[in-house]
């Protein structure tokens, strides 16, 4: 089927903050089991796709390490439609690399909303299937990803449980510019039944109440990290050091670590001093919450 008309659709691609993850178990075929509470932030990377047979580009501050068409989850979330052969993709890259942010797996599901969005004004290809079961063959992440809402996700990351009322915090992002592969986080983790959390997350209505409550929880791949790169641990400490951070614990598989703080001034204030004093490291002052709304793909 060939698209027709000067048809663009643009996709925001939110990073994901593990703001919680407890490995619960492994499965015989080698996935882990997790529990985990995913938030999604308001800097992220943008997926632009557009009606033609241009090559696959990426662009943007965070670009030369982003693998080629071939190996790029962004194109083979793409190669799900085979009714939407003639489309072309381009995306703006600001998240790092490798950095327990979900940067691919948010890029991938944006892929996924995007192609959505052009099947969806093209009334012949309306009766297709959604590919969405085959998304966690891709990636474990990229579920959790397609609807960027606070959620708590399970399993292997196929059981994902929105939590609606929880209240957007925040935040300092925070990477010390190294690269850690999520296999060998896991290879490094000594114990893989771990408790996973509560039955029930409470209500929580502020940041305060969000800090009392994450306090208790974990991310057990935290120190298999500071294992391999030790420079998460300055991450933390320079979080922990800012006079309003309320709490500071690194995300998903690292290195990226973030830090709880108060209101929007008092982060952005611990932004600008961490970047002063580190101006080699990967800095965000941001929101984490629900960023569905500006996940959704915009038509052109």
């Amino acid at each position: 089927m060939t698209l027709r008309g000067p048809l663009q659709v643009r996709v925001f691609a939110p990073a994901k903050i593990n703001l919680t993850l407890h490995v619960t178990g492994q499965k015989p075929n080698g996935y882990h089991l997790l529990d985990t509470l995913v938030a999604f932030a308001d800097v992220g990377d943008t997926l632009d796709l557009s009606v033609g047979n241009a090559p696959f580009t990426v662009s943007g501050p965070e670009a030369a390490n982003v693998p080629d068409a071939k190996g790029n989850l962004v194109t083979q979330v793409a190669h799900l439609f085979p009714d939407l052969p003639h489309v072309s993709l381009s995306l703006h890259k600001t998240l790092p690399v490798a950095a327990g942010i979900g940067g691919g797996s948010a890029d991938a599901a944006a892929a996924f909303r995007g192609m959505l969005a052009l099947r969806s004004v093209m009334p012949e290809q309306q009766g297709e299937e959604q590919p969405y079961d085959e998304l966690l063959k891709l990636g474990a992440d990229i579920p959790m990803c397609v609807a960027s809402s606070v959620a708590r996700v399970q399993g292997i990351g196929d059981v994902v449980r929105a939590l609606p009322q929880f209240p957007a915090v925040h935040a300092v992002l925070v990477n010390p510019r190294v690269p850690l592969s999520t296999p060998d986080v896991f290879n490094a983790l000594k114990c893989r039944a771990n408790e996973a959390m509560p039955e029930e997350i409470p209500t929580l209505s502020d940041a305060g109440e969000v800090v009392d409550w994450l306090a208790g929880q974990r991310n057990d791949l935290e120190a298999p990290a500071l294992s391999l790169q030790p420079s998460i641990s300055d991450v933390l400490s320079v979080l922990r050091a800012q006079p309003a951070c309320l709490l500071a614990r690194m995300s998903g598989s690292g290195a990226t670590c973030f830090g709880v703080f108060g209101g929007e001034n008092a982060a952005r204030d611990a932004a600008r001093a961490v970047m002063a004093q580190r101006p080699d490291w990967w800095v965000q002052a941001t929101s984490l919450g629900d960023q569905a709304r500006r996940a959704m793909p915009q038509v052109r």
